[in-house]
């Protein structure tokens, strides 16, 4: 904490440098989602460059001296919750004066600046993400305040822990982790008592874009089991998305990659050939939209595509037939095609990528 207060004072000592020398203040930012400043390592994935252009957040310009002021207030408030050991999430910050941010994404926008201006982790500014994710199956850990919580696999998932770095005393038998994009598809096989029937597992769900905690969670799982991972996504540029910013992160948290990518993740399904492979009617399957047109083009473009032969092949499968399927297309050869056939084939002979 003491290297908390000591960044933030030293931000605060400039700003009245420059107004004892009668000039306008000036915060330097890195331009965290410009890919030029973003570079990818195969043992990382994403990562910041250590000398990256920059934007200045000038007090004295029309355009920007509002976030100056409210970089400056919400600094105020990080020194104060350090100084007092309490936390707050960026929702509370929001709601501590909606007239003066305006709206929720300005604060995460100046929270994740804060955050690389300062290279100090979010969690050390003693900011909290709201959690949104599930996890469910062969898991037992003791958050902060000696709570166990037991995740063993009924048919209702545990919330993801809001401080992750926290929790200590991890216990598993788990052979695997699956992560699966939608709490839908989760909650189906939770119903279908998948943690238990092929050999015991780990599920997560990030429920869409994983927030924060939700990535912290299987970077944890990672470094303390060391079990393989798989992903279960939608046929779709947005599942792949989500698919890589678990494996390699994505661009704007990039400064942060270290603590948060799984390199070693897998693809495990849908596989857009196995959309072919099985068959699956055509009529089930949904027409590209032009926006899955462009989001498939620019994740073809990403550095780490050229190191995937394999997802090379499967993006142009989709390119060419311009159709996506979510995983819900499996219920059109069997309601339980998913737990029952597809999960435990792929997992038995190898069928990820």
């Amino acid at each position: 904490s003491s290297e908390v207060l000591e960044a933030i004072e030293n931000v605060i000592q400039d700003v009245l440098k420059s107004l004892a020398q009668k000039q306008a203040p000036v915060l330097t930012v890195a331009k965290r989602s410009d890919w030029r400043n973003i570079q990818f390592k195969d043992s990382v994935g994403l990562q910041m460059v250590p000398h990256c252009t920059t934007q200045q957040i000038r007090s004295d310009c029309p355009r920007s001296a509002q976030k100056f002021a409210l970089m400056l207030k919400i600094l105020s408030m990080i020194y104060k919750m350090v100084q007092s050991n309490t936390y707050a999430t960026k929702r509370d910050i929001y709601y501590s004066d909606t007239l003066l941010f305006g709206s929720q994404s300005v604060v995460d926008n100046i929270v994740s600046d804060i955050s690389c201006m300062l290279k100090i982790p979010r969690r050390s500014l003693h900011i909290l993400s709201t959690t949104k994710g599930f996890v469910a199956g062969n898991l037992s850990y003791t958050e902060e305040d000696g709570t166990i919580v037991n995740c063993t696999c009924g048919a209702t998932a545990v919330t993801v822990p809001s401080n992750v770095q926290g929790i200590k005393n991890l216990i598993s038998h788990a052979k695997f982790m699956l992560i699966v994009e939608k709490d839908a598809t989760f909650q189906r096989l939770l119903d279908d008592d998948f943690c238990n029937k092929l050999s015991p597992c780990i599920m997560i769900t990030g429920r869409g874009v994983p927030d924060l905690n939700t990535r912290l969670l299987v970077r944890k799982l990672w470094d303390t089991f060391q079990i393989p991972i798989f992903t279960l996504m939608d046929a779709d540029p947005h599942g792949i998305e989500i698919m890589c910013i678990y494996k390699y992160g994505s661009a704007s948290m990039s400064f942060e990659a270290h603590h948060l990518t799984v390199p070693s993740i897998k693809w495990l399904g849908l596989l857009p050939s196995d959309l072919q492979r099985l068959n699956i009617r055509r009529d089930a399957l949904i027409p590209f939209t032009k926006q899955d047109q462009n989001k498939l083009a620019s994740i073809q473009k990403r550095p780490y595509i050229a190191y995937q032969p394999a997802w090379k092949r499967e993006l142009e499968i989709m390119a060419a037939s311009k159709l996506k399927a979510e995983i819900q297309v499996l219920t059109s050869l069997s309601s339980d095609y998913l737990s029952r056939v597809y999960l435990p084939n792929k997992l038995q002979f190898g069928g990820w990528l």
